[in-house]
């Protein structure tokens, strides 16, 4: 039986719904997802398996201008996603203008690797404007496939996925078959607790932020883990902590119920806060972060 495996790197502008699309696909929540832009600061790689294929999917940071070195790294994740991939599945939505980042779409243009091009939360518009984005997207970039999704809806989810069977090239498996993700159980407890500090937190402080798993004890029926907050001014630690600690309270309930779901196992949530001056600027904080090699 001929087996086919390739890399399938989700790209596109910040809150077009990559991470949505990417959940969908792989079947299981991998990417946090909010409605702030930066939610996806890391490239996460998702796996899927079959009995003759092994998809590596794999989300990335949106693209941006950068403003400090934190940013400049989640664009060269990006950067990387482009030279490495099989397939590119290029998101945008039904709101996003077709020449924004124009630069990065020069490249799209120039890659030699089979393009989709995905417009996403068509149900959150009419017939006539998908129709006329579809075009106007269809000229510009003339090699892909346009197709229209919901993400959220799940609409023609699949019809990419068959696409994507299609399209991939005949390789042995480049993981074990039985792994969902390379990223650790670490890495999921520190980014389910940042899509709370996103969700709960105004203006720049969840952007500020960072979250460091120090402990995770697994037992036969409870994990205890103990996590801190990094911020970059001692304002932000009281807002983060808030009155009574009642913030970070909220925070660390939320979280708790989410990792509990995750491991279908109790978990015992400490969260501790700590600042880090300008972390997002420092090199050797970007390396421990994960953020630099």
């Amino acid at each position: 039986m001929e087996h086919k495996s390739g890399f399938v790197n989700i790209i596109g502008n910040p809150n077009v719904g990559k991470s949505t699309l990417m959940n969908a696909l792989v079947g299981e929540k991998i990417s946090i997802i909010t409605s702030k832009s930066q939610t996806t600061r890391h490239r996460i790689m998702g796996i899927v398996n079959g009995d003759d294929f092994q998809i590596v999917y794999s989300d990335t940071p949106g693209v941006l201008k950068p403003n400090y070195q934190l940013q400049e790294s989640m664009m060269k994740f990006v950067g990387t996603a482009l030279t490495d991939a099989d397939i590119i599945l290029y998101v945008t939505d039904v709101f996003e203008t077709i020449d924004k980042n124009i630069e990065f779409l020069n490249k799209i243009q120039k890659t030699s690797v089979p393009v989709l091009l995905l417009i996403n939360k068509i149900d959150l518009s009419d017939q006539e404007k998908v129709d006329m984005l579809s075009q106007k997207w269809q000229q510009l970039l003339p090699k892909s496939e346009v197709i229209l999704i919901s993400a959220l809806k799940k609409f023609n989810v699949s019809y990419v996925f068959e696409k994507i069977i299609k399209l991939l090239p005949q390789s042995p498996p480049y993981f074990p078959k039985d792994e969902l993700t390379n990223r650790t159980e670490r890495f999921f407890v520190s980014e389910i607790i940042r899509e709370k500090i996103l969700l709960n937190y105004k203006k720049e402080v969840p952007y500020s932020t960072e979250v460091v798993v120090e402990e995770f004890k697994e037992k036969e029926d409870l994990i205890k883990i103990r996590a801190v907050i990094y911020v970059i001014r001692d304002s932000q630690k009281g807002i983060i902590i808030g009155h009574k600690g009642n913030a970070i309270k909220k925070v660390g309930t939320e979280a708790r119920i989410d990792i509990e779901k995750f491991f279908s196992k109790k978990v015992f949530l400490e969260l501790f806060v700590k600042v880090d001056k300008d972390w997002r600027n420092k090199t050797n904080e970007l390396k421990r972060f994960g953020y630099l090699q």
